[in-house]
């Protein structure tokens, strides 16, 4: 196993449930994902947008019992709760925060522990696999969740501690924004579009589906719109984390590029992911908070941005 192996709670979010019988016709109008693409073997990232393409919250979503769960930052769930029941009124399906019920695991480098439980993983991103119970997912190459019932978490979790190291939450940040996958929080609610955090990239857009909340601004930026500001992966002297939404500057504009999407501590620096403008993320004279504020450098992302590929979803 990996040295780097490990496991953490991720207590930084909660689980918003749609159940019934109309859960997945509803959400299919309301979310940037294609629920028809869900099974009991695959996930998907998503979105839920605005009528002006924004987004409100950003999850992971895959199928369970009689409808989904979607797991997103926990201070996200009262708001998006109260607007997603303001259009399932007329449906056949519940919505509720089933965050109590659950407790979810991440685990890096991590597959032996997960066969221990009898969850033969794929490493397909989006994979899942369940057993007695128990759900794991894969959310990136060597990244998995692990979902369990409130009631089975003790037991489950002295089975992972026997075989990984308990790391903390800043590990698997980390790993999220090595991956390049954003995330919104609270202080970033409404202030992307999907393509700001790269969403279409790691399959968390549909271009495919049909209509739902913030579409036509979704698909005409896809289709028609050069896109100005995206996800890019920097890298950050310093031990002080930036808080989510806090402002970078560069010298050749005179107002904001951009905004830090998450960050974490690496190694030796801080890593985070912001949306940037474009030409102003080329110049690479970025720094955060003021024009005068510590300096940032460009790092890779895993991924590259096709327009032919992402519209293929």
């Amino acid at each position: 196993m990996a040295d780097s192996a490990f496991f953490c709670t991720l207590s930084h979010e909660g689980v918003l449930a749609v159940r019934g019988a109309d859960a997945g016709k509803f959400l299919q109008g309301q979310l940037t994902c294609n629920i028809n693409y869900l099974s009991d073997n695959l996930s998907s990232l998503g979105a839920r947008c605005t009528q002006k393409g924004r987004m409100q919250s950003s999850f992971r979503i895959l199928l369970e019992s009689d409808g989904v769960l979607l797991a997103m930052a926990t201070e996200l769930l009262e708001p998006q709760l109260a607007d997603l029941k303001k259009y399932a009124v007329f449906s056949k399906s519940k919505l509720t925060d089933e965050s109590a019920a659950w407790v979810r695991f991440g685990l890096d480098h991590g597959d032996v522990a997960l066969s221990s439980l009898g969850l033969e993983l794929p490493a397909d991103t989006d994979s899942v696999v369940r057993n007695d119970g128990l759900i794991a997912i894969r959310v990136s190459p060597q990244r998995a969740e692990l979902w369990v019932a409130a009631d089975q978490a003790a037991s489950i979790k002295g089975k992972l501690a026997a075989l990984l190291a308990e790391g903390e939450l800043n590990q698997w940040l980390l790993g999220q924004i090595r991956a390049g996958i954003g995330q919104v929080m609270p202080s970033t609610r409404e202030l992307f579009i999907p393509q700001m955090l790269n969403l279409q990239a790691v399959g968390g857009v549909s271009f495919k589906k049909g209509c739902y909340t913030g579409q036509e601004i979704v698909a005409r930026m896809q289709y028609l719109g050069k896109l100005k500001r995206r996800l890019y992966r920097l890298q950050l002297e310093g031990s002080e984390l930036p808080e989510p939404g806090t402002q970078l500057f560069a010298p050749t504009h005179n107002s904001s590029i951009g905004e830090v999407v998450i960050a974490a501590r690496g190694e030796q620096n801080i890593e985070l992911l912001a949306v940037l403008q474009a030409e102003a993320a080329e110049s690479g004279d970025i720094h955060l908070a003021a024009l005068e504020g510590p300096a940032l450098h460009l790092l890779d992302l895993p991924y590259t941005l096709d327009r032919d590929k992402e519209i293929q979803r």
